[in-house]
């Protein structure tokens, strides 16, 4: 298994660890993935970073694909894979409506059409066998709608660059099995590996549309997850309760919050109503205090370095690939490196 390391996005300011992004290289760790929502950009911290590594890899996770064009991203992406030395991994994601119209100021529209157009207008555009067109539904390339000059052409990129491998953030059905059909990799939110066969059958349909005997074997599974060493377990799973609340209770609209849905998916159902009620209603310490503790435990590594150990083996049988993660504790990171035995590997 990789390592990653999960930086996020900033707060108020920007402050980059590098400090923990300079350890996590030194320690063999594969990646390094940046975050974004309405505030730091995902990219550019990553061309900061770039600077000042020579061998990790630098993972979007995710890019809003609402904020920018399919040829945007592809230009942006291509440009740091250069700039570092062939080191980029795209991470993408839909958001949700709020952020998509609340933010970007685009219609939500249809997201499962746009993430399918998206993913095959960069790969048309990385390919480079002729110049990109491309005509979707959400998506064309020269644009022709009532509103056009009549003069777009068709283009092909200057650069020379190369398939980047696209890691798609999903959670629906639909959309996981178009991520397995068209991605490298999936990098599922709050994904607990205790409910690993929940996800399985639309991944092995995207599988089946892509052909060729694409497989697991194929394919990258990359999971965010908090580490908190803590021999006192509670306290651990405690601190992990503020951002789960958030996102089954804060992150989208009633009835549209895909993280709730999640957390019903894991049987969490009278849970994930009561968290989402507290929270809309403004009373988010409430809310934090009604996240069972078999949640967070099951989507965290919570407690002293003997119990991680133990709780990690169901990530490996649960076939992820890549386990990025999400801590502030210099000792976390040397843990999960312990544990995998990627610093016993040698650094390529």
């Amino acid at each position: 298994m990789k390592l990653g390391l999960n930086i996020g996005y900033s707060g108020s300011s920007i402050n980059l660890p590098m400090d923990r992004i300079l350890e996590a290289e030194n320690l063999g760790y594969d990646s390094v993935w940046s975050a974004e929502a309405y505030g730091s950009d995902a990219v550019t911290p990553l061309a900061y970073i770039a600077a000042r590594t020579s061998r990790i890899k630098l993972g979007t996770g995710i890019a809003q694909i609402a904020g920018r064009t399919p040829a945007m991203l592809a230009m942006t992406m291509t440009t740091l894979d250069g700039l570092s030395g062939g080191r980029v991994i795209v991470g993408i994601g839909l958001s949700g409506p709020q952020v998509v119209e609340g933010w970007h100021g685009v219609p939500y529209g249809r997201p499962a059409t746009r993430l399918r157009e998206y993913i095959q207008v960069l790969r048309k555009i990385w390919a480079r066998e002729e110049p990109a067109t491309f005509d979707g539904k959400e998506y064309q390339l020269p644009y022709r709608g009532p509103d056009a000059t009549g003069l777009g052409k068709p283009l092909k990129s200057i650069i020379h660059g190369r398939q980047l491998p696209i890691y798609v953030a999903t959670l629906g059905p639909r959309n996981i099995a178009s991520s397995a059909e068209l991605a490298d990799g999936w990098m599922p939110i709050w994904y607990s590996p205790w409910h690993a066969d929940i996800f399985k059958p639309a991944v092995e349909e995207g599988f089946q549309k892509a052909g060729g005997g694409k497989s697991w074997k194929d394919f990258a599974v990359a999971v965010s997850a908090g580490v908190v060493i803590n021999d006192d377990v509670q306290a651990a799973l405690d601190s992990v309760k503020p951002q789960l609340a958030l996102y089954v209770g804060g992150m989208g609209a009633r009835g549209k919050n895909f993280y709730n849905d999640l957390a019903v998916k894991y049987g969490y159902v009278d849970a994930a109503a009561k968290i989402q009620d507290l929270y809309l209603a403004g009373r988010r310490d409430e809310a934090i205090a009604a996240v069972p503790d078999e949640l967070a435990d099951e989507v965290a590594l919570c407690g002293p370095p003997d119990r991680i150990r133990e709780r990690f083996r169901t990530w490996v049988d649960a076939g992820v690939t890549t386990f990025i993660v999400q801590s502030q504790q210099p000792e976390a990171l040397q843990l999960m490196a312990d544990i995998t035995g990627v610093a016993k590997q040698p650094v390529s």
